[in-house]
C-alpha cells in the first residue's frame, strides 16, 4: 500500500531532527514507499465544500543542515489530492488551533486524518486527562484565589501552577509552600489567559523524573524516564530534561490498559501520557506527541513504523 500524506506541521526548516517525532514520521513514511507533502496550518482553506491547502512535496534526509528538499507548491486538494493528513502542528491549542481540527473534522469518510480532529477537540491534555481522575494526583482548575488558597489549605505543601492549555513545560511555576508569590502569579496568568488554570500538589518524586508513555493505537509502544535538567524542577525535554531508558511498573501497565481502549475508540493513534513516580498520570499529550526518537534509541524499536501500520490499518478499512 502506498499513500499520499499531507502533513501540517510547523516549519521544516525550524525542527531539530535529532528529536522530532514529525521528522521521523516523515522519514518512515518515505521508506515505506508513500508521497508526502508538507502545509503550514495557515494555508488551509474551505471553499464551497472543498478543503485546500497550500502544500510542497518533501523528501528529507538525515543529515544536519541539509535535512530536507522541498518540491514547488500548489495548491492541494485535502479530498482529491491526499489519503492522510497527520495534524503536527505544535500547540497552544487556541481558537486557531481548534478551528483547524473544525475545518478538518469535513474530511471525515473521505480523508483519513491522525490523530482525529474531533476527538483532539475534545480531549485537551489537561482536561481529557480528568476522565482518569482516579490515576492523577489532587487537581484543582480554577481562577479565584479564594479557590485556590483552599485547595492549597487541603493540601499544604508546594504547589505547581500550570497554563491549561500550555506545551512543553512552558510557564509552568513551583508556588512555596507559604504561598507567597501566589497572588502575583495568578494575577500574571490571569493577565496571559482567560481559561482557568491547573494547580497541583508538588510531587517531589519529579526530581527521579516523570514517565513518558507512548502508546500507537491504544497499545503502548515505549516509554523513556525525563529528568530535570540542572536547576529545574520541569523533566520536560523542550525545558532542559533529559531522557534515560525504562520499563513501566505494574501501576503503569494498570494506567495504559484503562486508556488503551479509549484512546483506539477515538481515533487517537499516537499519544504520548506522562505518569510521575511510577503511579501519578498527570497529561495525556494527543496535539502533537514526541518522545519517540529516544524511545528508539534506547529499546532498538521502531515506533514511526508502528504508527504507519496503525495509520495504513485504518486507511484500509475505510476503502479509498
Amino acid at each position: 500500500m502506498t499513500l499520499r500524506v499531507a502533513v501540517q506541521m510547523d516549519p521544516l526548516e525550524s525542527i531539530k531532527i535529532a528529536g522530532d517525532s514529525s521528522f521521523a514520521l516523515i522519514e518512515a513514511a518515505q521508506k515505506r514507499g508513500h508521497t508526502v507533502y508538507e502545509y503550514q496550518v495557515q494555508t488551509l482553506a474551505y471553499d464551497c465544500g472543498r478543503l485546500t491547502a497550500w502544500a510542497a512535496p518533501v523528501t528529507v534526509q538525515r543529515v544536519e543542515g541539509a535535512h530536507f528538499t522541498r518540491g514547488e507548491y500548489r495548491k492541494i486538494d485535502l479530498v482529491a489530492d491526499v489519503d492522510v493528513v497527520l495534524m503536527r502542528q505544535d500547540p497552544p491549542f487556541d481558537l486557531s488551533y481548534i478551528t483547524a481540527t473544525h475545518l478538518l473534522e469535513r474530511l471525515e469518510g473521505q480523508t483519513l486524518v491522525v490523530n482525529d480532529p474531533a476527538s483532539v477537540r475534545n480531549a485537551p491534555e489537561k482536561v481529557f486527562v480528568l476522565d482518569f481522575a482516579h490515576f492523577m494526583p489532587p487537581t484543582l482548575i480554577a481562577r479565584r484565589i479564594e479557590d485556590v488558597r483552599e485547595f492549597h489549605a487541603r493540601y499544604p505543601g508546594d504547589l505547581v501552577m500550570k497554563p491549561l492549555h500550555g506545551n512543553g513545560g512552558k510557564a509552568v511555576v513551583r508556588i512555596p509552600a507559604d504561598g507567597s508569590n501566589l497572588g502575583a502569579l495568578l494575577e500574571l496568568f490571569d493577565n496571559a489567559w482567560v481559561e482557568p488554570h491547573m494547580f497541583q500538589p508538588f510531587l517531589p518524586e519529579i526530581s527521579e523524573g516523570d514517565k513518558r508513555i507512548v502508546l500507537v493505537d491504544g497499545e503502548v509502544a515505549g516509554a523513556i524516564n525525563r529528568r530535570p535538567g540542572e536547576g529545574e524542577f520541569r523533566s520536560n525535554l523542550a525545558a532542559g530534561g533529559y531522557a534515560e531508558p525504562t520499563s513501566l511498573n505494574a501501576r503503569e501497565e494498570e494506567i495504559c490498559a484503562a486508556l488503551g481502549p479509549a484512546l483506539k475508540e477515538r481515533g487517537l493513534v499516537f499519544v504520548g501520557i506522562d505518569v510521575i513516580g511510577g503511579k501519578w498520570l498527570t497529561e495525556i499529550n494527543v496535539t502533537s506527541p514526541t518522545g519517540i526518537m529516544a524511545i528508539d534509541r534506547f529499546n532498538g524499536t521502531d515506533t514511526p513504523g508502528l504508527i504507519w501500520e496503525a495509520i495504513e490499518r485504518r486507511h484500509a478499512v475505510m476503502g479509498r
